[in-house]
């Protein structure tokens, strides 16, 4: 076969559906309201935190839904439990409550057993 100068690249397409979802499991179960979020920004926008931190409530909520846990614990830190984000709900998500349930989940065997299993 002929060389042209190229080569073939890997398929640069992600699998969620190989990521581990059990610390969202974890959550859904002490905060089942989680669901309900369309991802409409409007916990971002509403959020002192943000303002002062970067601190990004939606972003968080994608990486649980996803399966990615790698920067949930960096980020969770920088939550000041305010509320505002609850009060401009338009779905009513108990966003406190979650991230209390993220917080317990950090203090979980689970916890332990994800960073062992993906360096975390």
């Amino acid at each position: 076969m002929a060389k042209f100068g190229f080569s073939i690249l890997k398929d640069r397409q992600i699998d969620y559906d190989n990521n581990d979802h059990r610390l969202f499991r974890f959550i859904e179960d002490a905060e089942p309201s989680i669901r309900l979020c369309i991802g409409c920004g409007g916990c971002t926008a509403g959020c002192t935190a943000a303002g002062f931190t970067g601190f990004n409530y939606r972003k968080l909520n994608y990486l649980l839904m996803r399966g990615e846990t790698e920067n949930l614990q960096k980020g969770i830190q920088q939550c000041m439990l305010c509320g505002k984000c609850k009060l401009v709900c338009p779905r009513g998500v108990n966003t406190r409550n979650m991230i209390f349930a993220l917080k317990r989940a950090f203090t979980t065997p689970l916890w332990e057993e994800l960073k062992k299993s993906r360096n975390v």
